[in-house]
C-alpha cells in the first residue's frame, strides 16, 4: 500500500534572479541610454560599425527587459492551474535570449562578409570617442550582472549579452584605431567574424543548459547514481524505484522517488532521513518520496530501475 509522501520546502516567492532585479533595472537603463548616443554618433559620422553596435545594444536591451519581465511573472503567485507559479517563465526568457543571440552572431557574420565585400567608409576619431564611452557602458553593466550570472539562466543571458556587445565594442575601437594609422578599412569585417565566432559556444552552451532544463534533465550537479545508493543505505530501505530529479528553475531543484521497506513501521524515521539526506547532500529542498511495504511494490510491479527526468 502507499505508505506516503512528504515534500520539502515549496518554491520560494522569490528567485535566484530576483535577488539581482535592481541590478538587471539598471543595467538596461544604460544600456538603452548608450544606445541611443551610439544611433546619433552612427548617423553623425556615417560609421555602419556604430550602427550595427547600436542595433546590438538594441538587443542587448530587449533582452535585459526579458530577463526583468520573467523576474515580475516569477514572483507571481502560484494558482490552482499553476502550482508552481511562473518561475519557469525565467527559464523561457533564457531559451529566448540564446536563441536571439545566435540570430544575432548570423546576422554579424553576414554583415562581416558584405562589408569585407564593400568596405564603408569610416570617420576615426569620432568611431573611436564614442566606442570607447560604449566599452566603459558595457563594463559596468558587466560588472552589475556577474554575480547573478553565476545563479541565475535569466540573468546568464542577460550577461551574455551584454558580453558579446562589449567585445563588440572593443572590435570597434580596434577597427577605428587602424583605419586612422593605416586606412586599411578591411579591419572591420575581419573583427566583426571574430567577435560573431566567439559569441557561439557560449550562446550554445546557454541555449543546451535553458533545453535540458525544459526537458526535465537531472541537474548537472547532481550524481543521480550517488543519490539513490545514499537512498539504499538507509536503514531498512530495501530498495529504490521511479527516482526522478530535475531543476524547476535556477537554484530550486526537486526529487520524487518510491521507497520499498521491509518493515513499515520504521517509515517515519526513514522518511525524515531520507528528506533531510536531499537538503544535507545534495541540496534538494522539495523532494516527494513515497513509502511502500514490499508486498505493494510486489502488486504493481517493478518498473525497473530508477529514471532520470
Amino acid at each position: 500500500m502507499g505508505h506516503g509522501h512528504l515534500h520539502g520546502a515549496a518554491a520560494s516567492s522569490g528567485t535566484a534572479a530576483g535577488k539581482h532585479k535592481s541590478r538587471l533595472a539598471w543595467a538596461l537603463g544604460l544600456t538603452t541610454s548608450f544606445m541611443l548616443v551610439e544611433v546619433i554618433g552612427g548617423l553623425w559620422t556615417g560609421s555602419l560599425a556604430l550602427l550595427a553596435d547600436a542595433a546590438h545594444m538594441l538587443t542587448d536591451a530587449g533582452g535585459l527587459a526579458l530577463a526583468l519581465i520573467a523576474i515580475r511573472f516569477a514572483e507571481r503567485p502560484a494558482t490552482p492551474q499553476k502550482t508552481y507559479g511562473y518561475v519557469r517563465m525565467e527559464v523561457l526568457s533564457a531559451l529566448t535570449n540564446a536563441v536571439v543571440l545566435l540570430l544575432l552572431t548570423a546576422y554579424i557574420l553576414y554583415e562581416a562578409y558584405q562589408r569585407f565585400l564593400h568596405p564603408p567608409e569610416i570617420l576615426g576619431l569620432p568611431m573611436l570617442a564614442v566606442a570607447a564611452v560604449g566599452l566603459a557602458v558595457n563594463l559596468i553593466s558587466m560588472r552589475l550582472l556577474a554575480g547573478g550570472s553565476e545563479e541565475s539562466l535569466n540573468v546568464k543571458g542577460a550577461y551574455f549579452e551584454v558580453m558579446s556587445d562589449m567585445l563588440g565594442s572593443l572590435g570597434v575601437i580596434l577597427a577605428a584605431l587602424i583605419v586612422m594609422l593605416t586606412q586599411w578599412t578591411l579591419i572591420d569585417p575581419l573583427i566583426g567574424a571574430a567577435i560573431g565566432l566567439f559569441i557561439v559556444p557560449r550562446t550554445w552552451n546557454l541555449l543546451k543548459q535553458a533545453v535540458h532544463i525544459l526537458m526535465e534533465g537531472t541537474p548537472p550537479n547532481i550524481d543521480i547514481g550517488l543519490l539513490e545508493r545514499k537512498l539504499k543505505d538507509i536503514a531498512g530501505v530495501e530498495a529504490v524505484h521511479d527516482l526522478h530529479v530535475w531543476t524547476i528553475t535556477s537554484g530550486l531543484d526537486a526529487m520524487s522517488c518510491h521507497l520499498v521497506v521491509a518493515d513499515a513501521a520504521g517509515s517515519r524515521r526513514i522518511l525524515a532521513e531520507a528528506s533531510a539526506l536531499m537538503r544535507e547532500s545534495f541540496g534538494i529542498t522539495h523532494s516527494t518520496i513515497q513509502i511502500e511495504d514490499e508486498a505493494h511494490h510486489a502488486g504493481e510491479g517493478d518498473p525497473g530501475p530508477g529514471h532520470t527526468r
